[in-house]
């Protein structure tokens, strides 16, 4: 990753590769998709011209948000943004100490309404579309594409169970194939398949037994993003600019 190909703002806190790459369903086609978060200059916190919370690229896709938007989509527990602190070591690009510690966190964003939410919520609502559709056909032109879709949003049910019923997050898939094989299906018709996993996925949320609290540790996610504009500000201190 160089700013030659990125748009990459200055104090990068953590930043890695998300997306089909971190799952294991990358083809030779896929785009290699990073996600980051990064700390604003002081000045831009506080002044008439705030800090733009996200700066996005395209081609190659990356997103970096700014620590405090960060934080927020965190605690509603978006899928993608929760992803990148659960990413497989070998994923990371920067981690840096602030960073780390937001890792070191990752618990405490997690709430049992949001989890389900996020992630059973927008999946169904995505399968709705597809059932919509009333003859359950695709043309050659939309068919990869909705293969595509159709794997992402089986791995957002499975990934998201896995997570309400555990606490944890496992990001790189154990069997790509399933997902692969699924998503042909979907385009190729079999809609049916797609409301059987969503079913299956309503049932199991409704009878799991869950550690996720009824709501997401506030505290210590405002604790974390104190300390990165605490840190922050010294350091702009000690430079004598604003960084």
């Amino acid at each position: 990753m160089t700013a030659d190909e990125i748009n990459v703002p200055p104090n990068v806190l953590l930043s890695g590769i998300v997306g089909s790459t971190a799952y294991g369903l990358a083809t030779e086609e896929s785009d290699v998709d990073r996600l980051g978060v990064f700390a604003a200059p002081t000045e831009r916190l506080v002044g008439l011209h705030p800090v733009e919370p996200s700066i996005v690229s395209s081609k190659p896709d990356a997103t970096f948000h700014e620590a405090g938007k960060y934080a927020s989509l965190a605690l509603k527990m978006n899928p993608t943004i929760t992803e990148l602190m659960w990413l497989p070591d070998d994923l990371y690009e920067v981690r840096g100490e602030l960073g780390g510690a937001l890792i070191g966190i990752r618990g405490a964003f997690l709430s049992r309404a949001a989890t389900r939410n996020a992630y059973l919520g927008y999946a169904t609502q995505q399968f709705r579309r597809l059932d919509n559709r009333g003859d359950g056909s695709f043309s050659a032109d939309t068919r990869k594409r909705t293969a595509k879709h159709a794997r992402h949003l089986l791995r957002l049910l499975i990934q998201g169970l896995e997570l309400y019923e555990t606490g944890t997050l496992t990001v790189r898939l154990e069997n790509p194939g399933h997902y692969r094989d699924f998503g042909v299906r979907v385009a190729s018709g079999d809609l049916e398949a797609a409301k059987r996993e969503i079913a299956a996925a309503e049932r199991a949320f409704d009878t799991a037994e869950t550690p996720l609290p009824e709501r997401p540790d506030e505290a210590t996610a405002e604790a974390w993003l104190q300390e990165v504009r605490r840190e922050h500000y010294e350091m702009e201190a000690r430079h004598g600019v604003a960084l």
